[in-house]
């Protein structure tokens, strides 16, 4: 929606990613991310938690079927879209109040992990992820310059 401002949150999910599907076809998934403050105590030399904060984030369409197919529970992602305040009565009569992220982006960390990136491909019969076809700019490395060496600069 127009006017809400976008965030960024790195956090791990703490279960797996939950796809569904609604009564006209479109595919969305959940996913709950559990971001906290942890410090180092230089006093201690311990790293300490201060509290979690639990965000469930919800893709449409094609990046739901990604997610699904992409994260474990216990992956570490980092999510931008629009945070939205949700309230309402439980069971017992009580207020709640829960924040939810509506994804617009969301990928891996790789600061403690690695990836392999595949483009995907789907068709309105069947759900699948393929290699890219030859040529294609976003699965083919850029050529090296000429005379650079094999191993990285660093």
């Amino acid at each position: 929606m127009p006017g809400l401002p976008e965030i960024t949150i790195v956090g791990t999910a703490v279960r797996e990613p939950e796809l569904r599907f609604t009564q006209t076809g479109t595919a969305v998934a959940n996913v709950t991310l559990a971001a906290n403050d942890r410090r180092f105590d230089k006093n201690t030399g311990q790293w300490t938690d201060n509290g979690a904060t639990f965000l469930r984030c919800t893709c449409w369409r094609e990046m739901a079927e990604n997610i699904a197919e992409s994260l474990q529970q216990g992956a570490r992602v980092i999510v931008t879209g629009q945070l939205r305040q949700r309230e309402w009565t439980d069971n017992e009569g009580n207020q709640r109040t829960s924040f939810e992220v509506d994804v617009t982006e969301i990928g891996a960390s790789l600061r403690w992990a690695t990836a392999t990136v595949r483009k995907a491909t789907r068709n309105a019969a069947a759900t699948t992820t393929t290699t890219a076809p030859a040529g294609d700019p976003w699965t083919t490395a850029a050529p090296a310059p000429a005379g650079a060496a094999d191993t990285p600069p660093f």
